[in-house]
């Protein structure tokens, strides 16, 4: 179980805070917490083959012990500063987490046109895309202060559709969560595949991913048996996490704050069920 100095320390509790302290499960407030003490990052190197991959790690050093480990899968511009924002955020929370790389070291698409050609390499080759994700969880996973067993992937965007094809290979994680991500894949058989629950959190406006792709992702779960998960936010078009993605829907991608709070606290919620 998760420890945490602060609960030892003098404190005042309103009772505002005293009723969400007896409402809310132990581990979400262990998390809680945890984002007042000291998170520790590190910039690692980790290999998939003779390929040489630079993730990203997070951990909050003033928790004891071991704690589940969430890997975080990047955009299509390749591991940057928002993937790694939100293995902070995780790790403020109480967990151990991996910012992977699916492209490999030093490869980061500076434009949109380099971007749409180091993605479509591993849409292109659906096993090599499994592959790095799974040299990722493999990092994360033998992580001295990770939990072994108790692990749960997230990614956005071209990441969302990376952790969907990492459940679809089998992989031993307990969830996997899709923030407005790619739900297309060539093997949708595989989904007999996945061990644990699948969590997508789709804007409902997205033109990239079309109805066509939901309502076929939605059938691939049913046949597969999957304990799935879907949440669409009215309004909300692709990229709706990244602030750095405008604020004009029309164009297709844009932020939408309203849209980001609760999809994270969607995972949240689905992390307590994990996790519990």
């Amino acid at each position: 179980m998760l420890s945490h100095k602060l609960f030892l320390g003098k404190s005042t509790i309103s009772m505002k805070n005293l009723i969400f302290l007896l409402l809310t499960p132990l581990f979400v407030l262990l998390g809680s917490a945890a984002s007042l003490a000291e998170v520790r990052t590190e910039v690692v190197e980790y290999r998939q083959g003779s390929t040489i991959l630079e993730g990203y790690l997070a951990y909050d050093d003033e928790i004891t012990g071991q704690r589940p480990g969430v890997l975080v899968a990047h955009a299509w511009k390749g591991l940057g500063a928002n993937e790694k924002e939100r293995a902070k955020q995780l790790a403020e929370l109480g967990y151990v987490a991996f910012a992977a790389d699916i492209y490999g070291k030093g490869i980061r698409p500076q434009t949109t046109q380099q971007a749409a050609a180091q993605a479509k390499i591993y849409r292109s080759d659906r096993q090599l895309m499994r592959d790095r994700a799974n040299a990722g969880l493999r990092f994360l996973q033998q992580h001295p202060l990770t939990t072994r067993d108790r692990l749960a992937a997230i990614g956005y965007c071209f990441g969302g559709g990376v952790v969907l094809e990492l459940a679809r290979s089998g992989a031993p994680v307990r969830g996997v969560v899709s923030f407005h991500g790619n739900l297309d894949t060539p093997k949708p058989r595989d989904a007999r595949n996945i061990q644990g629950r699948v969590l997508v959190l789709h804007g409902a406006d997205d033109p990239f991913v079309p109805d066509e792709q939901v309502l076929e992702f939605q059938q691939e779960m049913r046949r597969g048996n999957v304990d799935w998960q879907m949440v669409m936010y009215g309004g909300a078009v692709h990229s709706f996490t990244d602030p750095n993605a405008g604020n004009d829907p029309s164009k297709g991608v844009a932020y939408n704050a309203e849209a980001d709070r609760r999809s994270w606290a969607a995972m949240n919620r689905f992390f307590a069920e994990l996790f519990q």
